[in-house]
This record gives structure tokens, sequence and C-alpha cells, in this order.
């Protein structure tokens, strides 16, 4: 599943194509991948002008002039592919359909615009959805009630951040961490990425960390989400940027997918474990528990 730097590169990618395009006609497969009622298809999405996107956690909302958003999730093996007479961006995973002729065997909904223009959601495991909203609310849904802020909002602090672990005390915390309620769009590679950066085991409970861990975590996760986002995501086996090329963070990274090679910071050999489900790398000198 994308984490949120490869979901907020995916917004970016597609915001300079299809903001300001009118949506003329629409197709899907089935209504599992686009379940909305035809009739508010024909009233709020057709003939409707795209007037943003943007993103919350790892989902992308596509606002529209009627006052009605698409509320997108990409899931496991979602794609978005733009295309145009003399454009083609894909974004999601890198099967061929980023490349072959579509709409193909993948495609659950295919959106063409008054200039000819299309959008296609293209989901080989479909898992993923597209459903049409009143924007207004969007808000009050239940995923998003639940979802914790998001990591890189400018008014979030270190204060607040470690405010938000108070109801995981006795989790790991890496568990906690991957935690969406708590806060929204970290996932695994950024977690094992900022506890390096950190010197904070995964294994080590909420509850025996202190202000200036959190503070060094918050800190951490920033500037890991941040840089992935400039390099256009991670690399690795599932997603791809909005011009269907590999992000590049994991050049970057640390010690996620490092291990047996040597930390950059004390040259002892990185270690992979399981933490709260998941493969985890550490460092065992710099992270101790």
């Amino acid at each position: 599943m994308p984490e949120l730097p490869e979901v907020e590169t995916v917004r970016r990618g597609l915001a300079g194509l299809i903001i300001g395009k009118t949506v003329s006609a629409e197709t899907h497969d089935t209504e599992k991948g686009f379940p909305n009622a035809p009739s508010d298809v024909k009233k709020f999405l057709i003939g409707a002008e795209i007037t943003d996107i943007r993103r919350r956690a790892k989902v992308l909302l596509i606002d529209l002039s009627t006052s009605y958003s698409l509320m997108i999730h990409l899931k496991m093996t979602g794609q978005l592919v733009y295309e145009d007479p003399q454009t083609r961006f894909g974004a999601g995973h890198p099967n061929d359909s980023l490349v072959g002729t579509l709409p193909d065997k993948s495609t659950r909904v295919s959106l063409t615009f008054t200039d000819g223009a299309k959008l296609y959601f293209n989901d080989q495991r479909k898992f993923g959805w597209m459903r049409l909203l009143p924007t207004i609310e969007i808000p009050n849904i239940n995923f998003m009630q639940k979802v914790g802020p998001e990591p890189l909002e400018a008014d979030f602090t270190a204060k607040a951040f470690a405010e938000r672990f108070t109801r995981r005390a006795k989790s790991p915390i890496k568990a906690a961490l991957l935690d969406q309620t708590v806060v929204a769009g970290i996932g695994n590679i950024y977690a094992d990425e900022a506890l390096w950066g950190a010197r904070i085991h995964p294994k080590m409970l909420v509850k025996d960390l202190t202000q200036a861990d959190f503070t060094n975590i918050y800190r951490e996760v920033r500037a890991v989400m941040t840089l992935a986002i400039e390099k256009g995501g991670s690399s690795n086996s599932t997603y791809v940027n909005a011009e269907g090329k590999k992000g590049s963070y994991m050049d970057f990274a640390r010690v996620f997918r490092r291990d047996g090679l040597a930390c950059p910071r004390c040259g002892t050999t990185i270690e992979k474990l399981r933490v709260a489900g998941r493969g985890t790398h550490i460092c065992p000198v710099c992270q101790v528990v």
C-alpha cells in the first residue's frame, strides 16, 4: 500500500493535469470500485469542473464545481493514469497498464473530459474505490473522523505529536507510529527511517519514552517524509510517481531494507526483525531497547 509521500506525489503530479477540466462522461465495470448512484453521477459528476485535488492521509480527494468530491483510495494495486494526445502520466502500481493501451482488463473507472483527455482508475486486485460524496460531508465520514493529524502540517507541533501517543502507552513505539488513528500516513518505511534517525529502538514502549525522545522522532518523521516527497516517494516494488517513474527515496534510505549492510552512522551491521507484525530494520548499536 502506498504511504503518504507516494500519495502526495500522485496528488502533485495530477494537479497540474486535471484541475480546470470538465467531466463529460464516466464508465465503470462494477459497483465495487465505483459505488455511486447513477442519478448522483449524472447530476454531480457529469458536467462538473475539477476545482482542486487534495490529500488526507493516504486518500485522494478530487473536488468538483458541484460541491461534490471524488474520494479515491488506491489500496494495494490501484493506478491513476492520465492521457491526452500529447501527454501520458501514470501513478500507482507499476504493471503494464501504466504504459499499455487503456482501457484494459484492470480498468475499473474511466473519466472523459470535454477536451478528449481521460483519467483511468485501474486496479488489478479490485480493493480500491472511487466514491462520489458531498464535499461538506467528507470530514464527517467514519474514516475522516478516526484518522490522526497530518505529520507535515505547519501547526502540528512536537508537543502535540507526543500527546497523540498517550492512548498507546503500553504499545511498542513502532506499532504506535503505524496506527493511522494516532498520526496519519506513517507507514513501515518511514517509521523505520525515523526511529533510526532518532536512535530509538522500535520495541521500546511508548510509556518509557521522554518528551525529548518524542521531539526527536517528530523531527525525523517530518524530515524523512519531506525528503521522500521531494524524491518522488520510495522506489519499492509497487508504487511509482506521477510520471510513471519509480521514486528515488530508497537511494537515500539509511536503514530500511539495508539489513546485512553497514549502518551509515556507526558501521555496525544492520539487522532485520519483526515488530508489530512488520519487517523492521535497526542498527543494534544505535538503537538499544
